[in-house]
């Protein structure tokens, strides 16, 4: 009897910490960096719906979001401001494709992912004044983790 209860004892503590040591564990760097990618196929599915609220929502709202490209812009209602100026139609948005995408995490001195760093290439297909027009170019993102899942805190797009 005394054997039985030392064993179910033993059994019961070793879930318990196994469960504990488990749900303290931080996601892994390939789970953090699938999220990354699908958020990157959602912002790729809004723009080519025309959905530029969409597109912009996977960027953090906060004042120092900062997009660069012909220049720079700070703030993410300025970001999106500019967005729908210079693609007010669908057909000026056209289609949105990545390619060629890496994503690096970079932990913290705790080992936890906090940020990650996005590169790719991005190719637009659209018509502008009229005409067709092709757009490619590169881009390199900056990754927050936050409460409401990766957002990016920097685009540099060229």
């Amino acid at each position: 009897m005394k054997a039985e209860k030392f064993s179910l004892w033993t059994s019961v503590l070793w879930l318990v910490t196994s469960t504990a040591v488990f749900a303290a564990s931080p996601p892994s760097a390939a789970s953090d960096e699938a999220a990354i990618r699908q958020v990157l196929t959602t912002t790729e599915a809004a723009w080519n719906r025309g959905d530029i609220a969409g597109f912009m929502s996977t960027y953090k709202d906060a004042p120092d979001t900062t997009f660069i490209g012909a220049k720079v812009r700070k703030g993410f209602q300025p970001i999106l401001e500019s967005y729908r100026k210079n693609y007010a139609t669908k057909e000026q948005m056209g289609k949105l494709t990545y390619s060629d995408i890496e994503v690096r995490m970079l932990p913290c001195a705790d080992g936890h992912a906090q940020y990650a760093a996005a590169t790719g290439r991005f190719h637009l297909d659209r018509t502008a004044h009229g005409a067709a027009a092709k757009d490619d170019g590169v881009f390199s993102l900056v990754w927050e983790k936050t409460r409401d899942g990766w957002k990016v805190i920097l685009d540099h797009s060229s």
